[in-house]
């Protein structure tokens, strides 16, 4: 079956498209890339979808919002086919992530209960109509629903891609947030457990585009952070968010390392660029830090196996390189998937196992109670 995975992710960048060509089941099933196609958001739609990110806004907007980003998703799983030389009737079934406009992992008190809950739009009805094929959405509400924190949902493709009779390897996603997946050699999907590390590029992100008065959106080849200095001690303070500490599961989001975040890093009164610079060691230490604390105890890493855009910002891949001396550092790229459509290519293997009627969450990672079918899924039009 050719699958469309689509994803717009916690940097907000645009929307990625990845055509996947799957066959078998489960952790047997075979993955091969057909296509892949990165579609930037137009003008004034980021800034709406951070607007109402993790924000009080009127209903209006989020509804609104929801069906425009919907139309656009479809739209891009057609033009990712024009592109890949691919005829948009092949396409058998959409997975599509949607857009995290608020993720509140850990229960909390409402109304003598307490709740937790996650919210991604883009209607998937719209997508379905232009895309003409079923639609698999909203993959981390079943999750939830059995007491899981609803992420992260990669491990399953993790461990499709990743396992080894003798290498253990921890896959290591440095998106808007960075997390990691842990596949020790030999390992059944009992044994992997994955978790947030804390932000990726999320913080750099917006410290850059506040910098430049939204002309630069990050800080590309990390050229702005090697022309400054990290503040130690900022950094130190960072450094002492519990959320560190936290024993997996966990997750994090643009609730805890959005806008404001950023903002009240700027009026620490760094210079923008040693402010850059801070960030980008938090993104750094943060990942070495969370191998250290939860993945070095319980096995070595022969190989971390990373993707997202953190691949390409040699001030985040250096360090994290020397600071695991033992380690074999590659991209998902030697396995078939590039590092930038690792994600969206995870979405559609996810919508695969849904449409099959098979659970794919990992229970070891969200911390739910028992493996459940993500998502819900959209028929095509007739």
């Amino acid at each position: 079956m050719l699958v469309a995975g689509v994803m717009s992710g916690t940097s907000v960048d645009g929307i990625d498209v990845a055509l996947v060509e799957i066959r078998g089941s489960g952790l047997s099933a075979t993955v091969n890339v057909a296509g892949f196609h990165e579609i930037p958001f137009l003008e004034g739609v980021r800034g709406e979808v951070l607007a109402v990110s993790d924000a009080v806004v009127a209903t209006s907007r989020v509804s609104q919002l929801h069906f425009l980003l919907g139309r656009l998703f479809g739209e891009a799983v057609i033009e990712a086919c024009e592109r890949s030389g691919i005829s948009p009737s092949e396409v058998g079934l959409v997975g599509c992530h949607g857009q995290t406009i608020y993720h509140h992992a850990l229960p909390a008190p409402l109304h003598g209960r307490q709740v937790s809950s996650t919210l991604q739009i883009g209607e998937p009805a719209c997508i379905a109509r232009a895309a003409g094929a079923p639609v698999v959405s909203d993959f981390r509400t079943a999750d939830i629903a059995a007491g899981g924190q609803g992420a992260p949902l990669v491990p399953f493709v993790d461990c499709l891609l990743l396992r080894n009779p003798q290498v253990s390897r921890v896959a290591l996603n440095i998106g808007g947030i960075a997390n990691l997946t842990v596949v020790p050699a030999g390992a059944g999907i009992d044994v992997v457990f994955a978790f947030d590390t804390g932000p990726g590029n999320m913080v750099i992100d917006e410290l850059v585009s506040e910098i430049t008065g939204g002309e630069e959106r990050l800080d590309r080849d990390g050229r702005l952070a090697m022309s400054g200095t990290a503040d130690e001690r900022v950094l130190g303070d960072l450094l002492e968010d519990p959320y560190y500490v936290l024993p997996p599961p966990k997750s994090t989001g643009r609730e805890r390392f959005g806008r404001s975040f950023s903002s009240d890093l700027l009026r620490r009164g760094l210079r923008p660029e040693d402010a850059v610079a801070t960030a980008t060691q938090l993104t750094v230490r943060t990942i070495l830090e969370a191998i250290d604390r939860f993945v070095a105890p319980v096995m070595p890493v022969d190989e971390l196996v990373v993707s997202g855009g953190g691949w390409n910002n040699p001030q985040i891949m250096g360090p994290i390189g020397e600071g695991l001396p033992r380690t074999r550092v590659r991209p998902t790229d030697d396995f078939g998937v590039g590092n930038a459509a690792k994600e969206a290519v995870a979405f559609a293997v996810l919508a695969y196992e849904t449409y099959h009627g098979r659970p794919s969450n990992v229970p070891t990672a969200t911390g739910a109670s028992q493996p459940v079918v993500l998502g819900n899924l959209t028929p095509a039009p007739q």
